[in-house]
């Protein structure tokens, strides 16, 4: 089976490595061929790193890494079976995407999306294909976080479903079954979290290194929340808030001036080297 992964990204490079990983020929585009390059070089990297930690032996490396063809055309994937687009977390740009698909891939292939937070069923409207559109939401760093959630839309069908969760499962993966609300699982309980963390600041209850001293050591963290918001990238963290916000309506989606800010500032965490710690 022919995989195409959408867009170079960080999670399009973890998605494109482990399948890549487990034997699978990968197809990865994105417009930029500059970003291309540069994420053939970190699946390199993470896979040189993998082989030092004794997770495969070091002279299967070009093995894997031959399993991967970058493209900035998407036409060039024409013959993929299955899609996972992994853009940016913006629902015009996925609409887009999604109609480029519809209209390019063939009839019985699979349209995935990485999307975070952003409903199937919307994304799915958008084709003429809805029962062939799921949500496969995989967890960052892909390489290395065992989980990933399942979201049907409306339309979804079984014959959809079971081949994504096959899919997943011949990665290696875990799967969680999430009905299609906003955020999912994962992210309905995550995003928020974060976003109260930064009220907690916001309005004074304590500095940003003990909120994530306390979380760490209080509830067994690895990360705190705010480590982990300049990780996930605060512009993330501000657009699933927006998502959830919009989406239900509720007072407790609000996304906290201070994370407004920070994302209007171009403080977005550890991609940009600032963000509520500075990496620069």
């Amino acid at each position: 089976m022919k995989v195409a992964v959408i867009g170079a990204g960080q999670m399009g490079s973890g998605i494109t490595h482990v399948l890549a990983q487990h034997g699978f020929k990968v197809g990865l585009y994105d417009i930029s061929q500059s970003q291309l390059e540069r994420a053939f070089l970190v699946i390199r990297k993470n896979m040189e790193r993998q082989a030092k930690k004794g997770l495969f032996e070091e002279s299967r490396i070009e093995e894997f890494l031959s399993n991967i063809e970058t493209v900035n055309q998407l036409e060039l994937l024409e013959d993929a079976d299955f899609f996972i687009e992994a853009a940016t977390e913006n629902e015009d740009i996925k609409f887009e995407l999604f109609r480029k698909l519809d209209n390019l891939a063939k009839p019985e292939a699979i349209l995935a999306t990485n999307t975070s937070s952003i409903s199937i069923t919307k994304i799915a409207a958008v084709t003429n294909r809805p029962d062939k559109v799921i949500g496969m939401h995989f967890m960052n760093p892909v390489p290395v976080m065992k989980l990933v959630e399942i979201i049907r839309g409306l339309a979804t069908s079984d014959e959809t479903f079971e081949k994504t969760v096959e899919l997943a499962r011949s990665l290696g993966k875990e799967t969680a079954i999430a009905s299609d609300y906003a955020g999912f699982i994962v992210n309905r309980i995550l995003i928020p979290m974060i976003n109260e963390a930064i009220f907690a600041h916001f309005e004074g209850v304590a500095s940003i290194q003990d909120i994530d001293k306390a979380m760490k050591l209080g509830t067994n963290q690895p990360m705190g929340p705010f480590e982990l918001a300049d990780f996930i990238g605060l512009d993330t963290v501000l657009a699933i808030m927006e998502v959830l916000y919009n989406e239900f309506k509720y007072d407790k989606y609000r996304p906290c001036p201070l994370l407004v800010n920070m994302v209007r500032a171009g403080y977005l965490g550890r991609k940009v080297g600032k963000g509520f710690y500075d990496y620069q």
